[in-house]
């Protein structure tokens, strides 16, 4: 495996954690607005 495809594998790997990390904090900040509850429920 040369240099840059171990970069390209790790940004990868990089940018799943962010947008999985980032759509927990949004969920997290709208439960907090909406007081539901994070994981399941139903904010109704």
């Amino acid at each position: 495996m040369t240099l840059t495809q171990k970069r390209l594998l790790i940004l990868l790997v990089i940018a799943v954690v962010a947008f999985v990390l980032g759509r927990l904090a949004v969920r997290a900040f709208m439960n907090l607005l909406l007081g539901g509850t994070l994981f399941g429920g139903d904010f109704l």
